[in-house]
């Protein structure tokens, strides 16, 4: 990682400090991390001051569109209701919803009811009823940058299965937000979180994970939630990625709809769970910039 800047020059992150004095050793420790055969991040995955408080503005977009969905969903409305509602809801606080015509996906959300993993696209005619349980998936795009977060919903009362697998699949998250450490492997936390899935008799989706933020809609690193141990790209300071496990009640097989295009399902029909929370890795563990 041959750097062709100064010890006096102004740090490549922005801060206006001098190199010697901000990301210096850290570039250091980078390479002789490499050289022992760890996979390191480059420096355009690592976000600078500017671009973490323009993305965490993005952030709060995000998370008052999904409070919005949680103070109004309810048995009886549409799931292009909620596409309404997460359009306008943007819309009107300057921003855009980052899934419209994402390579040709055709809403503003993506909402998936109980069998469905994930891209679940809005209709008219798929109303909620009571016993449903659905991901509703919000990204923003605010002045160039991106956010990007979801949450469950129970609609009414639903078994005690499916609340299970909701709660279950929400403390994965958290044990996955509590592995975030500076200069670990990313896949100690991916590990974690698939171990406390399989501990409650669970399987979570390989095929789809996790991914960096912040400056596009999906960057690196690829984040896998059923990984191994001490594996996979070192999460260090500046870093920003997802942390979303898709938790199936049963096989972790899923297929997706050649009808549409998008529409993810569990391959034997059993119901699946989903949250989503955006973490930039400090020097200490993580923060939740949206969730």
């Amino acid at each position: 990682m041959a750097l062709k800047i100064g010890r006096n020059d102004p740090c490549w992150c922005g801060s206006g400090m001098k190199y010697k004095k901000c990301h210096e050793a850290f570039d250091t420790k980078l390479e002789q991390l490499r050289q022992k055969g760890a996979a390191v991040p480059g420096h355009e995955i690592i976000k600078t001051p500017e671009q973490i408080a323009k993305i965490k503005e993005s952030c709060k977009i995000n998370i008052a569109v999904l409070d919005y969905v949680e103070e109004h969903i309810r048995p009886g409305i549409s799931t292009e209701e909620i596409n309404r509602w997460v359009h306008e809801e943007t819309i009107k606080r300057g921003a855009i919803p980052a899934p419209l015509d994402y390579e040709g996906f055709p809403k503003s959300v993506c909402t998936s009811v109980d069998e469905v993993v994930c891209h679940g696209i809005p209709s008219d005619s798929q109303i909620l009823k009571e016993g449903d349980i659905i991901n509703v998936d919000v990204s923003t795009i605010y002045q160039g940058y991106f956010s990007d977060s979801s949450r469950m919903f129970c609609i009414g009362t639903v078994s005690p299965e499916k609340k299970k697998l909701v709660a279950v699949t929400k403390e994965c998250v958290e044990i996955g937000i509590s592995k975030v450490k500076p200069w670990d492997p990313i896949g100690n936390m991916g590990h974690a979180v698939h171990q406390h899935a399989l501990d409650h008799g669970y399987s979570v989706v390989r095929q789809i994970g996790g991914h960096g933020i912040g400056l596009e809609f999906h960057e690196d690193p690829w984040v896998s939630y059923t990984s191994m141990e001490n594996s996979g790209i070192l999460m260090v300071p500046g870093m920003m990625f997802t942390i979303e496990p898709m938790v199936n009640m049963g096989r972790d097989a899923i297929w997706t709809d050649e009808k549409d295009g998008w529409t993810v399902r569990t391959e034997d029909g059993l119901p699946s769970a989903q949250w989503e929370v955006t973490v930039l890795v400090t020097d200490t563990g993580c923060d939740v910039i949206c969730w």
